[in-house]
């Protein structure tokens, strides 16, 4: 159809936020891969890694760099951009932009100056994760990364222990096993989470249980790779 033929293909003036894979390459859609094809340049985390999923694919695009540390003037620099008429794709290292990943500065200031934002949707960790893991998804509070402290984190969970929903949250491999330990002693060996490592590749692993069962599991087996977690709500069982 035409209108389908005609989505493939960027507009003048836009920005594009681009969903990539977080870790399977046949993830990436159709629509995806031609606009990241076809925009005037790609706003990107770290060029080596969209570089790297550019050759992959078998094809160049401008690579400019758009991350924490230069966001809030790459995000100026890039609305100029598009407001001279340029089509500028936002992607991040893996996933969905501006989901715990920067985007956030860029989507606001296309909004200020009013130009056009188009999503094109595609893989996110949180949501990824949720629907594979037989807990309540009727409502959930996703919070990305938790603070590097113990102290933190701790009190994080003590003011959410009573939550009505799922919550899904990200964790570094270098501190997934204090996590873990810190969610059975905070919330009890009974509460049910499910516990997802490197989704969507290779050795992806799954798990759905209490605390205590997964906890039991968990000591054995591989930390290495990127973790998510969804906390059910205190009064759900399996």
């Amino acid at each position: 159809m035409e209108g389908e033929n005609q989505s493939l293909t960027p507009k003048p003036g836009t920005l594009y936020v681009v969903a990539t894979p977080i870790g399977n390459l046949a993830d990436l859609t159709e629509r995806a891969r031609s606009i990241l094809e076809k925009v005037s340049a790609i706003a990107c985390e770290d060029t080596r890694v969209t570089g790297g999923l550019l050759s992959k694919l078998g094809f160049k695009n401008r690579l400019v760099s758009y991350h924490d540390n230069n966001e809030r003037q790459a995000a100026s620099a890039l609305a100029d951009r598009i407001e001279q008429g340029e089509s500028i794709a936002l992607v991040c290292d893996a996933g969905t932009p501006a989901v715990s990943d920067p985007g956030f500065r860029l989507t606001r200031e296309c909004h200020k100056r009013k130009l056009p934002i188009v999503p094109v949707p595609g893989a996110s960790a949180a949501t990824t994760l949720l629907s594979a893991s037989g807990l309540p998804s009727d409502g959930y509070l996703f919070v990305g990364f938790l603070p590097p402290k113990r102290a933190a984190r701790k009190r994080f969970l003590e003011t959410h222990i009573d939550f009505p929903y799922s919550i899904i949250l990200y964790e570094s491999c270098h501190r997934i096993d204090k996590f873990v330990a810190e969610m059975r002693d905070t919330l009890g060996p009974d509460r049910c989470i499910c516990l997802g490592r490197e989704l969507t590749k290779r050795f992806e692993t799954i798990s759905t249980g209490t605390l205590e069962d997964v906890c039991a599991t968990f000591n054995t087996a591989s930390k290495k790779g990127e973790f998510a977690i969804v906390i059910a709500p205190a009064k759900f069982t399996l």
